[in-house]
């Protein structure tokens, strides 16, 4: 069996991709791949996406330069899920996020002055996006 025969892709040929630094152990961003992005990615070890607003490939940090190389592909015990280590290059500390932050977890519950829950940004924007994407 082909080891991609083994992943439970969804309804649309997709399969949930969590990117873990591998030095820190920080989740950096939830993203999706197709079973061409995961081969690719397997292939290049370099983090390859699939796209779902444009429907097609796409190979972190081409625009941002901001790539993530890979170190582990590995898989849940459902087989339904995706992790890779990675190493976030193209800025120090990597930027992994479109904001222009380390993380794209970078909002924590907090709670507010009257005592309600509010989101709430904790991580700093390491540089402007304006300045990333062209």
């Amino acid at each position: 069996m082909n080891w991609l025969d083994e992943v439970k892709w969804d309804a649309q040929g997709l399969v949930p991709v969590i990117a873990q630094e591998a030095s820190s152990g920080d989740v950096l961003m939830f993203a999706w791949m197709n079973r061409e992005a995961l081969a690719k990615t397997a292939e290049l070890k370099r983090a390859v996406y699939f796209s779902r607003s444009r429907h097609k490939l796409w190979f972190k940090g081409e625009e941002s330069g901001h790539v993530q190389t890979v170190h582990d592909i590995r898989i849940d015990c459902d087989n339904d899920v995706v992790l890779l280590k990675v190493t976030q290059l193209g800025h120090e500390p990597g930027i992994a996020c479109h904001t222009g932050r380390h993380s794209c977890f970078f909002s924590s519950l907090e709670q507010s002055a009257d005592g309600a829950p509010q989101w709430c940004a904790v991580e700093p924007v390491l540089k402007d996006p304006e300045s990333i994407y062209k």
